[in-house]
């Protein structure tokens, strides 16, 4: 079974690659490396021949229809990871930074699904995100997020406010599949996740970029964005892995959508504290509440994942 993961050189896409070879599969990789890379699958034991990446000449440009549609050539199962992200400062930094997240991403998510309808693919996982969201439902302390707040079609009384140009492609991606009526879907609208493979040098995510600042002390203060008390749900990256394969073996049409996350509402000052204790450094926390922050508070409700996917995480952040 030819299985293709756009976005497989990526933190979530190469621990994905690495799941499904050890399951014998044949794998394909399209990846621009816009943020993946190549050395994100040596890392964990991949050569770029294993998943059909031609070292040379291995990008692929998923928003080049034709590219989308030779990379899709014979797949029966796409794992679809590919986006363009970014830090808030990226992604929230201006209106153009927003059209800019929302106009490639559509392209993306529309030249990937139509070459999937044109082979004739027969399952797409679609990575999609709790950005999809309302945003104003967030900047609240307890929010938990449940797939039944936001249902498509079905969307009466409810202002639609994603979290920027980002969430709003995200929620078309999750509209596109919708109306794949010949084809299985599963929407994995995935949390913080971390772990192995994740970027530490250009760490956009707030675990990888606490270490950062804990390895840069003293040279730099540990300067935490807000006041602390903002909270997020993290999931580690293997729980994110049997997840998507979960939603694999469960796809359907319509789509299953299913929150990932942990289920848990964890303060970013606890995350601070446990990263400080692990550095073994005496580094003192400070604070900076002028600095962006994002939601207030942002936790999965993973009722659903639990019931339909028989899936539940299995590794605690402590």
């Amino acid at each position: 079974m030819r299985t293709v993961v756009t976005g497989g050189a990526g933190f979530i896409g190469s621990n994905l690659v690495r799941r499904l070879l050890e399951q014998g599969r044949e794998v394909v990789v399209a990846d621009d490396f816009s943020r993946g890379s190549l050395q994100n699958l040596l890392d964990l034991g991949i050569q770029p021949s294993e998943v059909g990446l031609d070292p040379t000449h291995p990008a692929v440009d998923l928003r080049d229809f034709s590219q989308a549609l030779k990379v899709t050539q014979g797949a029966s199962v796409v794992f679809h990871l590919a986006a363009r992200i970014g830090s808030i400062d990226y992604l929230h930094g201006s209106h153009l930074n927003e059209l800019l997240a929302l106009q490639a991403n559509l392209v993306i998510d529309a030249n990937v699904f139509r070459a999937c309808l044109e082979h004739n693919v027969s399952k797409i996982v679609y990575a999609s995100s709790t950005a999809v969201y309302p945003i104003d439902w967030q900047h609240q302390p307890g929010v938990v997020l449940s797939e039944a707040d936001l249902e498509l079609p079905r969307i009466e009384g409810l202002t639609i406010n994603p979290e920027g140009g980002y969430g709003w492609a995200k929620l078309m991606g999750e509209v596109q599949l919708g109306w794949m009526s010949d084809t299985l879907s599963g929407i994995a609208r995935i949390f913080n996740v971390y772990g192995v493979n994740q970027d530490l040098v250009r760490a956009v995510h707030v675990i990888p970029a606490l270490f950062l600042k804990a390895e840069r002390y003293p040279e730099e203060e540990f300067i935490v964005w807000g006041n602390g008390q903002q909270t997020r749900d993290f999931l580690y990256v293997t729980d994110c892995i049997d997840a998507l394969l979960h939603l694999e073996e469960k796809a359907s049409y319509p789509p299953l959508v299913a929150n990932i996350g942990s289920g848990e509402a964890v303060s970013i000052q606890t995350i601070a504290e446990k990263v400080v204790a692990l550095g073994g450094k005496n580094i003192p926390i400070q604070y900076d509440p002028s600095k962006p922050v994002g939601p207030i508070s942002r936790t999965a409700d993973i009722t659903r994942a639990r019931a339909l996917l028989g899936w539940q995480p299995r590794v605690s952040l402590d």
